[in-house]
């Protein structure tokens, strides 16, 4: 049931993805997120979803991971969809009671919908790659030049991390409470959409204390060992960028440069 969800863990692996430095990995998701946003048509979007198939065969992951990982998103890339096919106005192809879809809508609720699932692959080629203490490396140094103006940046960076690493526990958490709870005759996926809701209550207060407990559980640990932030600490692995990031650096800038060009001539 839960267990099925993927968002926010990491798959080891051989891949050139795999041995990149987490700060080209960030960079990497940077540049993808502002090409998406630059694609205004068909021909862009196609370089774009070219781009991440690549990269996710490149991965050496399987692709029902990166499927599992959208999964729980579907009802809202579907409501997106519909959202624009309905209310957008343009030429209609066909009516529903009150309501007519134009194509102008389907085409705009396409394209938005397209650019949801991106993100959220894209997001998790990033988790799925990166281990969650390269991450934080990574953010951390990403973030240190802000630290001038009062940025926390090792903080951040280690509150975004535990709370990535936290994700699937939580998960397995939930599917073990629910399991309990269907076994002494709790039911969860029959009735309507009000009634399901209601019937996650009490699934919800158990998980809410157990989360709780997790997180006391972990501050006494960081405490116990004498856990001071960021200031003077060291680092067992420095941080060092190699060939395949130089290359990596390369292809992102050309991919850029492209999507820009394109962007700039179809204005």
């Amino acid at each position: 049931m839960l267990s099925n969800i993927t968002l926010g863990q990491y798959f080891p692996g051989n891949s050139f993805l795999h041995q990149m430095d987490s700060r080209t990995k960030l960079f990497g998701v940077a540049i993808f997120i502002s090409t998406i946003f630059m694609a205004t048509s068909s021909f862009l979007y196609g370089i774009v979803a070219l781009f991440c198939c690549v990269l996710m065969l490149s991965s050496g992951l399987p692709f029902r991971l990166f499927w599992r990982s959208l999964k729980p998103l579907w009802i809202i890339i579907l409501f997106t969809w519909l959202i624009h096919l309905f209310t957008m106005p343009g030429e209609i192809l066909f009516t529903l009671g009150p309501l007519s879809a134009t194509f102008e809508g389907a085409r705009t609720g396409f394209f938005l919908s397209s650019r949801l699932v991106l993100l959220v692959a894209f997001s998790s080629l990033l988790t799925f790659t990166t281990s969650p203490l390269s991450l934080t490396d990574g953010i951390e140094k990403v973030l240190t030049p802000f630290r001038k103006i009062g940025v926390p940046a090792h903080e951040l960076a280690m509150m975004m991390t535990i709370a990535l690493r936290f994700i699937p526990t939580l998960l397995e958490e939930a599917d073990r409470i629910m399991k309990a709870q269907m076994a002494r005759g709790a039911d969860f996926s029959s009735g309507n959409i009000i009634r399901r809701a209601r019937n996650m209550v009490p699934l919800l207060v158990p998980l809410f204390i157990s989360a709780f407990r997790r997180a006391d559980d972990l501050a006494v640990a960081m405490e116990a060992r004498c856990y001071r932030g960021g200031d003077k600490r060291t680092r067992m692995k420095i941080m060092k960028f190699s060939g395949i990031d130089k290359i990596a650096f390369a292809v992102l800038t050309g991919y850029f440069s492209i999507i820009f060009y394109f962007w700039l001539v179809m204005r």
